[in-house]
Order: C-alpha cells, then structure tokens, then sequence
C-alpha cells in the first residue's frame, strides 16, 4: 500500500469527483476534464480521496 499522493498525471482513474480551487463541489468528471481544468487555472490536481468511488480529487497548489 503507497501513501504517496498521486498528482496530476499520476492519477489514473476514468473519472473522478472534483472539487474546485474554491472548495467547491464541481461533481464527477472525466480525467481529462479535471486535469484541464487544473491545468488552466495554474494549479495541480491532487487525489485527496483514494479510497472512495470514485476517487476524491482537489484543484489546488501542490507546492503549498
């Protein structure tokens, strides 16, 4: 079992529940949807969730 946070590319799930910069739910995307968004906002995708179904994932700045 890793615990190691698996972040944007890494992720590789079809879908998943995102959850925006702000907090906010967006609700279950695609992958590619959710990597986009991040990407467009300058941010990173991180899995917070790996356990859950699908996957909890959150727009946020890594290097924080």
């Amino acid at each position: 079992m890793s615990t190691e946070t698996r972040v944007n590319e890494r992720i590789r799930v079809p879908e998943v529940r995102l959850i925006g910069p702000g907090g906010e739910q967006v609700g279950i995307v695609r992958i590619e949807d959710a990597l986009r968004v991040a990407a467009d906002a300058d941010l990173d995708l991180v899995e917070v969730a790996p356990d859950a179904k699908p996957p909890v994932c959150k727009i946020m700045d890594y290097g924080k």
